[in-house]
């Protein structure tokens, strides 16, 4: 079976699990007495929303809890992996529909966003909430009676309420007919970051897999008197791992291709607070601040033109390479120097991260 085979066999097995588990929210919805106009409308919020796009969140979840088990799983351990991926998925797409609404955004993974569905509107806000709510009803069923409950409920609210800081940080800095460059910095840049995208995309999936595969709070390594904390030891790992793809996503927005980004990067015209914008900034003469001021987020091709030869002119494109370089490096020591013992934390959990999104080119 080729990678590509063998890529598509895993994300179908992944999928299977969300039939199951589409149909037994819909069969609970249906059974609390709900109209079959209601009962359908669910139905359609779900399939709409939650398994389109590449599923990456979701499939990490099953994929670390492999690396920690050091085997395949059995079909009861898959699916228990499966299920808290689609929590993860489940929380995308409940933000999502949310963010698409606050940014009057137009279509989603090549379909109309979910609210412009003209029999849709404004009912998506109670749509959105339903898909966070699904989290809850399929961490009740499939995992009160376990130890780690608790720590699963604690998880995905504490990571929740992390993303909403971060996406008013971003809402309130960058609206798009508001463009005022005085707000944005580097440093407010890496708190809209950590906040809406690290935590969630990257430390939610881990920490499911990590309770899931039962992994201790704290652990003795024979190195040292101190006992590790696997937790904040993975926290402290990924949330800079979260922040570089981010990065790596705001200069491939400005420097990839249509081609190869699979859509043509609006950073610049709506007024993005991204990491080449704030690196920009930082790197300007004062003629060139005022060349900003005047042209970044603009609905205007001309004045898009100014801001990128603008950005050639102050080598984003280098200032990038020597940050990515920097970073992995980093990283890199940083997994190094994780000890591995049975039951504890993986180095190749997060070589796994890090070898997906280096040198990535979409």
């Amino acid at each position: 079976m080729s990678s590509a085979d063998a890529k598509a066999a895993r994300r179908a097995k992944f999928e299977g699990v969300f039939e199951k588990i589409r149909d037994e929210l819909i069969e609970h919805f249906a059974a609390q007495g709900m109209p079959q106009e209601a009962v359908d409308w669910y139905r359609n919020n779900l399939n709409y929303n939650v398994p389109g796009g590449k599923l990456n969140r979701g499939l990490s979840v099953v994929d670390t809890v492999e690396i920690l088990k050091g085997r395949a799983l059995t079909d009861d351990e898959y699916f228990k992996s499966a299920v808290l991926g689609w929590g993860v998925e489940l929380l995308q797409a409940y933000f999502l529909v949310a963010d698409d609404m606050m940014d009057s955004s137009i279509t989603r993974r090549g379909q109309p966003c979910w609210y412009r569905l003209p029999e849709v509107g404004s009912i998506a806000i109670n749509d959105s909430f339903m898909l966070e709510a699904a989290i809850y009803r399929l961490l009740k069923v499939h995992f009160r009676s376990e130890p780690y409950y608790v720590d699963l409920l604690d998880v995905f609210h504490e990571t929740t309420y992390q993303t909403e800081m971060g996406q008013l940080v971003d809402l309130i800095t960058a609206p798009e007919d508001k463009v005022d460059l005085n707000k944005f910095s580097l440093e407010r840049h890496r708190l809209i970051v950590v906040y809406k995208t690290a935590f969630y995309s990257f430390y939610l999936p881990v920490a499911c897999a990590m309770l899931v595969s039962r992994i201790p709070e704290t652990y003795a390594v024979p190195s040292s008197s101190t006992p590790v904390r696997p937790y904040d030891l993975a926290l402290s790992i990924l949330v800079p791992l979260g922040e570089y793809f981010q990065i790596q996503d705001d200069f491939l927005d400005f420097a990839a291709t249509p081609e190869q980004l699979g859509k043509i990067g609006t950073d610049i015209v709506d007024n993005k607070c991204s990491w080449v914008v704030n690196t920009a900034i930082k790197l300007a003469s004062p003629e060139q601040r005022k060349l900003l001021d005047e042209n970044y987020g603009r609905k205007n091709a001309e004045k898009e033109k100014v801001v990128k030869k603008l950005f050639e002119e102050l080598d984003i494109r280098g200032h990038y390479a020597t940050y990515e370089e920097r970073v992995v490096k980093e990283l890199n020591e940083k997994i190094d120097q994780i000890e591995e013992v049975e039951g504890g934390l993986k180095r190749e959990v997060f070589r796994s991260f890090l070898g997906k999104i280096y040198k990535r080119s979409k």
